[in-house]
């Protein structure tokens, strides 16, 4: 789920309220705030509906969930971002909000493609490549390495250097080959990454990550959920297993038959979110009749602050849309962030002719 952004006259008053409101949503039973704590208290990840209601959950755990959904690890830490005003950092690009030395040096020779300059620089200060950045205020890019920053996700100046597949295997045989996290989250956020794709170096940078360790299953239902489907073909290519998810969401319908047949649906759910998303819709009517909830917020991984139905509004997929209404979806489910129902989402993103429709089935 994104984290909310702190604005700029944010206060610790109006966040007290918001942990409060928290609170009695959740005594309330409301599924919009166990959605929030699955994903925001570490003690409620994997807690279903069902469960959330004999689980002690008090003040203290509503301040800390706030916290976290803003991007920060404890309601004593976002206390003393919004004393020092330290949140106004926000504003700035990940680039600004490091500290003048050697690691950022290292970060301009990367952006600017200099492989001499950025060889020469590790050999100078060989610890850079093991150093993270610390930033707060998200739920991803929280303690990149220096690999981290090459696939321009987040963005950063919006454009790669020609030679990005060059610099990142200086990169790896400088030690960044070493750190399994590293390289993970890395081709993870290549094969999310637009600019990556449009730089044309998406597919080499995912293979060259993958021949040096980077496990391609951990990238891709963050390739599947932000639609980079070439990405999401070359992590099979790399040795990506074609899980239920995959199978919907790249529109092969018969693999998705095969594995519903052969009782590997245990991600049903995360299947019907990104297939929806993707505009699968005879694929998204299989996986509703075997058993998919089309009114639980998505899993995950899956665009978590929504429904399947929010997700193929937001997608202009009419078509799938249309297949979820015919299968019971529940019109009047708001999201998380906004409490705006698909149909609001439809008027909003001014998909009229899917806004038309959902009207007429009120």
């Amino acid at each position: 789920m994104p984290t909310k952004r702190l604005t700029e006259s944010a206060n610790l008053d109006h966040l007290k309220h918001q942990a409060k409101d928290l609170l009695r949503d959740f005594r309330a039973g409301e599924k919009h705030a166990y959605q929030r704590l699955r994903e925001f208290h570490p003690k409620l990840v994997d807690i279903t509906d069902s469960e959330m209601s004999s689980q002690t959950f008090s003040l203290s755990d509503a301040q800390l969930s706030i916290a976290r959904e803003y991007g920060y690890a404890s309601w004593p830490r976002l206390k003393t971002v919004l004393a020092e005003k330290q949140h106004k950092e926000l504003q700035l690009s990940h680039n600004d909000r490091l500290p003048d030395g050697p690691f950022k040096q290292a970060l301009d020779f990367m952006d600017d493609g200099d492989e001499a300059r950025l060889v020469r620089h590790l050999e100078q200060y060989p610890a850079l490549i093991h150093q993270t950045a610390q930033f707060e205020g998200g739920n991803y890019f929280s303690n990149p390495t220096l690999l981290e920053f090459l696939p321009e996700n987040p963005f950063r100046n919006e454009v790669m250097p020609k030679n990005a597949v060059r610099i990142a295997e200086i990169l790896l045989e400088a030690g960044a080959k070493r750190n399994q996290t590293a390289l993970n989250e890395t081709v993870g956020l290549a094969a999310s990454g637009r600019i990556c794709r449009e730089c044309g170096v998406q597919a080499e940078l995912i293979k060259l990550l993958c021949r040096y360790g980077a496990d391609p299953a951990t990238a891709m239902h963050s390739a599947l959920a932000h639609l980079e489907f070439e990405a999401a073909r070359e992590l099979l290519e790399c040795g990506a297993p074609l899980t239920l998810t995959a199978a919907a969401t790249l529109g092969d319908a018969e693999a998705v038959a095969r594995l519903l047949k052969d009782g590997q649906s245990v991600d049903l759910q995360l299947a019907l979110s990104l297939s929806a998303n993707a505009g699968r819709s005879k694929i998204v009517s299989d996986l509703l009749a075997a058993g998919a909830n089309p009114d639980q917020y998505n899993p995950p991984g899956g665009h978590s602050h929504c429904t399947p139905l929010h997700s193929a509004v937001a997608s202009d997929q009419f078509d799938t849309v249309v297949a979820l209404v015919e299968g019971n979806a529940d019109l009047s489910i708001e999201d998380i962030h906004n409490g705006a129902t698909a149909l609001d989402w439809a008027v909003y993103m001014r998909r009229s002719a899917i806004a038309a429709f959902l009207r007429s089935q009120a």
